[in-house]
């Protein structure tokens, strides 16, 4: 019974030794992680996002997706800034277009039947979406390998594995020791 409560014990000690080295090295990147998770679970309350507008026009026949393009790449070259789209989220029912851009944060949203600009806003949630998975770094050296947002999101995750594992044993070990006692 002695060497095996040794034997355990030995096991403890040595996952209480890498369960610290492990959580003191990830303790900033887990905090990140941990509260930019909460800010976007909390983005709609927190209005991180633009909320998204309605096209008072819905009688009027809807303007074709090239029209919408035009008249966001026009109004964003107006000010100064990249023309790249990254995407066109196009809402029939609400009569709007969402179009969001490559190399900025800015989100128009763009009246389906009369063209009109209803909202230019910063997608902040966006912002906190690559801080949270780790692709920022990426996106601030304009990488297109995705590299950080791998090597970060892989170390996260097997970290945060290996603290859950080696902290369900430290709970677990001592209370076989002290059955293994009496």
């Amino acid at each position: 019974m002695k060497s095996k409560n040794k034997s355990l014990a030995k096991s403890v000690r040595w996952y209480r030794k890498w369960h610290r080295y492990i959580a003191m090295s990830l303790l900033l990147f887990i905090a990140i992680v941990s509260l930019s998770g909460i800010l976007l679970a909390w983005k709609d309350e927190l209005q991180l996002k633009p909320p998204s507008e309605k096209s008072a026009n819905t009688t009027l026949e809807l303007l074709p997706l090239s029209k919408i393009e035009s008249i966001a790449v026009n109004h964003i070259k107006d000010a100064n800034l990249d023309a790249t789209i990254n995407r066109i989220d196009y809402r029939p029912r609400k009569g709007i277009a969402k179009v969001r851009f490559e190399t900025h944060f800015t989100e128009l949203q763009i009246d389906c039947y009369t063209g009109e600009i209803l909202s230019e806003k910063i997608r902040t949630a966006d912002i906190i979406e690559m801080i949270h998975d780790g692709s920022i770094v990426d996106f601030l050296f304009n990488s297109k390998s995705k590299s950080v947002k791998l090597f970060y999101s892989t170390l996260i995750g097997f970290g945060l594995l290996f603290l859950s594992f080696s902290g369900f044993w430290l709970w677990k070990k001592p209370k076989q020791i002290k059955r293994n006692k009496i």
